[in-house]
């Protein structure tokens, strides 16, 4: 119960944090709502590395989940006002990168630390240096040249959009900027409080709040996180034993999460958002449909279980002593025995072959090490292990380019600039809303109705995403930000996806 409660105090935190950051955005800007992440995730690096109990601990891991929350909408928001549109994707994208990177390259780190002296220490209170890091960084850049026009600082605004685009594009670019802040105070006026209320009544913003909360809450019950989170059990459900190997295999999951990030750098301002969510989501429903028929044959195809040997008598678990219909007993019936839990010691000639049920600790699995078996308390030994690998492969390397980054890009240009903050905060706390569901019942739905089904079901919701892409996502490749809004002021249900568009006024016609 302690365990699932620091796990799941760095999401709630989460949640919080991208709340808390969508105000904080509008109110102080991009650059110092990522200064102030920053603080936060240091801050909890170094309560956790020194946390004497896990009361202190807890605390460490909500301070860390504020500032992801915050960084993880923040980001993305301050890449793209600063970044020419024909490229604006790309950037995006290598945010994307540097997570996924990053989360392969704290696996590698972690591997290392496993033999230090108070090893997880280390592995928390290394986190700290990235993020004094950015923060240090943060304070030579400048604030966003779109946030800094909104709050009337023109001339600072200007100097930096000189900065970033070509000298023949600068002009119309803050004229259009310009002329989108000027419709705002006059259509809405610059003195008024945002409510949600008054989100949902303005059309453009509307239309944006449903494509951009759509595909957060997609993003995750997609089931993206229950590969991420649980890989090594995932990996041990499909038929693998050692911990060691689970670990490792997950490690590979990681890495091609990082690479299909990559794959997004390129092809995000070359095909276009909306393609490449369509792509990355069919991919994604053919890849569940694999590993739901996979692991359909490893629970009805595994090992029966034979009558106890001599030396494991003492062992044998209890629920299979009782049954009357022995014979009818299988691994998936022996993991499934609960009082107490059970494991399946597989033969010595062949893992396939009838094994032993016994009851599961420490003991018993030495045991069963000792005469060179294989010992096994998640899933079943099956001869379709690896295929279930690529199938997780497939789907990471379908997910990630797409469905993996897109959702963020969309998210940081499709709002019109005085609730751009704000509504990337209602998004950003979906997506981690979203994420604590998916991670907190994932266990007990393989439990409830086998990793076969669950799988199935995420497949199905994968189809829903894609019919939602199809009729509410819109194209905003290559457009100014501000060609974004008049877009979806006009923009009307468009199934054609496939079109090359010549300019604005064809695009702003796409769904």
């Amino acid at each position: 119960m302690t365990q699932e409660s620091i796990v799941s105090m760095a999401v709630a935190g989460a949640i919080i944090g991208a709340a808390i950051g969508g105000w904080a955005n509008d109110r102080y800007g991009r650059r110092s709502a990522i200064l102030i992440a920053d603080f936060l995730f240091f801050t909890g690096a170094v309560v956790m590395a020194s946390a004497p109990g896990p009361a202190l601990l807890i605390i460490g891991r909500v301070f860390v989940g504020l500032g992801v929350g915050m960084a993880s909408m923040t980001a993305p928001l301050y890449i793209s006002e600063a970044s020419p549109a024909k490229i604006r994707g790309a950037l995006v994208s290598t945010n994307g990168f540097l997570i996924t990177g990053g989360q392969f390259l704290a696996y590698l780190i972690n591997l290392a630390f496993t033999k230090a002296p108070g090893t997880w220490r280390w592995m928390l209170g290394i986190a700290g240096v990235p993020a004094l890091l950015q923060f240090s960084l943060m304070l030579l850049l400048p604030e966003s040249p779109r946030w800094l026009f909104r709050k009337g600082r023109e001339e600072e605004a200007k100097a930096i959009l000189r900065k970033i685009y070509p000298a023949d594009d600068v002009e119309t670019e803050i004229q259009d900027l310009k002329e989108s802040i000027d419709k705002e105070i006059l259509e809405e006026g610059g003195s008024k409080k945002i409510n949600l209320i008054k989100l949902l009544q303005t059309k453009t913003v509307r239309r944006g709040l449903i494509a951009g909360v759509g595909l957060q809450v997609f993003q995750q019950f997609v089931g993206i996180n229950t590969v991420m989170y649980y890989s090594p059990t995932i990996v041990q459900l499909a038929g693998f034993a050692s911990n060691q190997t689970a670990l490792l295999l997950s490690l590979v999951t990681a890495g091609f999460n990082a690479l299909g990030s990559i794959v997004s750098i390129y092809f995000i301002d070359r095909t276009g958002r909306k393609k490449l969510l369509i792509i990355s989501l069919f991919g994604v429903v053919l890849s569940l449909g694999l590993l739901s028929g996979i692991f359909h044959e490893t629970t009805t195809h595994s090992p029966i279980v034979i009558a106890t040997e001599s030396s494991f008598a003492a062992y044998t678990c209890p629920d299979y002593s009782s049954v009357t219909n022995a014979a009818g007993w299988d691994c998936m019936k022996c993991l499934k025995a609960s009082h107490p839990d059970c494991g399946f010691c597989s033969s010595a000639s062949d893992k396939l072959l009838p094994g032993s049920c016994l009851i599961s600790n420490s003991t018993v699995k030495d045991l069963c090490h000792k005469s060179h078996r294989e010992w096994y308390t998640r899933g079943c030994p099956s001869k379709y292990g690896w295929v279930a690998l690529i199938g997780l492969t497939l789907y990471i390397i379908f997910f990630s380019p797409g469905m993996g980054t897109v959702p963020w890009i969309v998210n940081s240009e499709i709002y019109p600039l005085r609730f751009r903050g704000v509504c990337g905060g209602i998004a950003a706390t979906a997506n981690w809303i979203s994420n604590l569901i998916v991670a907190q019942s994932f266990l007990s739905l393989t439990q409830a109705i086998g990793t076969s089904w669950t799988f199935l079901i995420f497949g199905i919701i994968s189809v829903v995403a894609l019919i939602f892409v199809l009729i509410y996502v819109p194209e905003t490749k290559g457009l100014p930000i501000e060609e974004v809004e008049k877009m979806l002021e006009l923009r009307t249900q468009h199934y054609k996806f496939w079109e090359k568009s010549s300019g604005p006024s064809e695009k702003s016609q796409e769904v």
